[in-house]
C-alpha cells in the first residue's frame, strides 16, 4: 500500500477503505509518511468530504492510536458535555455540578483555550490550589465518591489527533467537517464516557459561523458517534454575543458561581438547564426533558449543586472559600468603564472580537505557550436588545495596566448602536 495512491483515490472523490485509513493513521503516529503527504490527504478530504463510514472509521482509527479510559469501576450511566467553543462559554463548570447533583456521574475532560476562545482548565485554575492534572486512578475514584472531576487529558488520548491537527492548523484545513468531527469525537469516546450532550456553537464568536454548517456538524457529529455505540445528541445554541456578562478566567468562575447559586444571566442559565436536561434523560434519570430540567432546578434551589462543585474543588487541591469570597482569585489593578458614545439599543456585540480583546488582555493565548492573567477581562453591562444612554457604561475592562485605549478602539469598533435590534434565540436546534 502506497500514501500517494491514498491521496491519489481521496483526491478523487472515492471512499477510502478500513485498512487504507488504518495505514494512514499508522504513518501519522510512527512518522513514516512525511507530513507533505499527510497535507495533501487533509487537501483532498476537506474538497472530496468524507462518508459516514469513513468518518467513523477515522474516528475509532484516530482513538485507537493512543490510551483509552476504562471508567467501569464508576457505577451508573457516566455522561459527559462537549462545546465546540465561544466566547464567555462557561457553562461547563456549573453544568457539570448540577447534573451530579442528581446522582450522574460526570467524568469531564475539558480543554485549555487558544484565540478568542475560553477554556474551562483554564478558568478552573483561577481558582487557588485547583489541579486539573490528577492521576486516571483518582480521576475514577473522585468521580465515584463526589460524581464529578473536570480534568485536562490523561495518558496519551488520540495522539494520531494532536500531530493532525497541528497539520490542519497551518495548511488551512481546520474547518473541514469530517476532520472537526472525528477529532473531537475520538477523543471524547477514548475518555470512555457512556453517553455525550454537544453544544455547537453558531454565530460571529464561533467556529462555524452559519447555521447551516453548524447543524451539518453537529449532525456528523451525532452519526459518528451513534455509530460506534456512544449515546449521543447536539444542541445548536447562539455565539453571536458572549454567553452571559463576564469574558476571562476569574470573572467566568464568579459567573459560574452565582449560577449554582440561583443568580447570574438568563442565557447562561438556559442553556445550563436545556444541555443539563438531555444529559439526565440520557444519564437514565428522567424520562424526559421537561422533567429533568425540574430535577435540575431542584438540584440548585436546594443547594445541592454547589454542594458538588465545592466537594470538586475540595478534591482537586482548590480552596473552596472562593464560593464565599471571589476575591481570593486573581484581581485586575483596574477597572475602566467602555461609555457608549450615543443613545439607543444595542444591535449587535461581536462575540468573536470581544474574546480577542480579553486576549489582548492577557486573557487568553496567541500561542500555546502564553502565560495566562487569570484576572483580566470584560464584563458586559448592556447585551443585544438593551436601550443605553449616551455617557453611559456599555462594559467594564478588566486590566493590569492603565492605557486600554487600544482595547478600548477595538471595542467600539465592533459594538454597534442603533433604533432597534433583533433579538437572535439562545436554541437553535436539538439534533437527536
Amino acid at each position: 500500500m502506497r500514501m500517494v495512491d491514498i491521496i491519489d483515490k481521496k483526491r478523487n472523490g472515492q471512499e477510502l477503505t478500513s485498512p487504507e485509513i488504518q495505514f494512514f493513521i499508522d504513518g501519522v503516529c510512527n512518522q513514516t509518511i512525511p507530513d507533505y503527504q499527510t497535507s495533501a490527504l487533509l487537501m483532498a478530504t476537506y474538497f472530496e468530504d468524507m462518508t459516514d463510514q469513513e468518518r467513523a472509521t477515522l474516528t475509532m482509527k484516530m482513538m485507537e492510536s493512543g490510551d483509552r479510559l476504562d471508567l467501569s469501576q464508576i457505577p451508573g450511566i457516566k455522561v459527559d458535555k462537549h462545546s465546540t467553543g465561544g466566547v464567555g462559554d462557561k457553562i461547563s463548570i456549573p453544568l457539570a455540578a448540577v447534573v451530579a447533583a442528581t446522582g450522574i456521574p460526570v467524568p469531564m475532560i475539558s480543554g485549555r483555550g487558544l484565540g478568542h476562545t475560553g477554556g474551562t482548565l483554564d478558568k478552573l485554575e483561577a481558582i487557588p490550589g485547583y489541579q486539573v492534572e490528577i492521576s486516571e486512578q483518582d480521576f475514577i475514584k473522585q468521580v465515584a465518591k463526589e460524581k464529578l472531576a473536570i480534568i485536562g487529558a490523561t495518558g496519551d488520548i488520540a495522539p494520531a489527533d494532536k500531530k493532525i491537527y497541528a497539520l490542519r492548523d497551518v495548511t488551512d484545513t481546520v474547518d473541514s467537517i469530517p476532520l472537526i468531527a472525528s477529532s473531537i469525537m475520538s477523543k471524547k469516546i477514548a475518555s470512555g464516557t457512556d453517553a455525550l450532550v454537544i453544544d455547537v456553537k453558531t454565530g460571529s464568536g464561533a467556529f462555524m459561523k452559519t447555521l447551516d454548517d453548524s447543524v451539518a456538524l453537529a449532525k456528523a457529529l451525532v452519526a459518528i458517534g451513534k455509530g460506534v455505540g456512544l449515546k449521543c445528541m447536539a444542541v445548536i445554541s447562539d455565539m453571536n454575543q458572549p454567553l452571559g456578562y463576564k469574558v476571562g478566567n476569574s470573572l467566568e468562575i464568579e459567573e459560574s458561581i452565582d449560577v449554582l447559586k440561583g443568580k447570574g444571566p438568563e442565557d447562561v442559565k438556559e442553556l445550563m438547564l436545556t444541555l443539563g436536561s438531555y444529559m439526565v434523560v440520557l444519564g437514565g434519570k428522567a424520562a424526559d426533558a421537561k422533567t429533568a430540567r425540574k430535577l435540575l432546578e431542584e438540584a440548585i434551589s436546594s443547594g445541592k449543586a454547589l454542594d458538588r462543585f465545592r466537594a470538586m474543588i475540595k478534591a482537586q487541591g482548590g480552596d473552596e472559600r472562593v464560593i464565599d469570597d471571589y476575591s481570593l482569585m486573581p484581581q485586575a489593578k483596574y477597572k475602566i468603564e467602555l461609555p457608549a458614545k450615543q443613545s439607543g439599543v444595542v444591535e449587535e456585540i461581536k462575540a468573536d472580537e470581544v474574546g480577542i480583546a480579553s486576549m489582548m488582555l492577557g486573557g487568553g493565548r496567541q500561542k500555546a505557550g502564553d502565560q495566562l492573567d487569570y484576572s483580566v477581562g470584560i464584563e458586559l453591562k448592556k447585551k443585544v436588545g438593551d436601550e443605553v444612554k449616551a455617557g453611559e457604561s456599555l462594559l467594564t475592562i478588566y486590566s493590569n495596566r492603565p492605557n486600554v485605549d487600544d482595547i478600548k478602539d477595538l471595542l467600539y469598533q465592533n459594538i454597534a448602536i442603533a433604533d432597534h435590534a433583533d433579538k437572535k434565540p439562545m436554541i437553535y436546534q436539538v439534533i437527536e
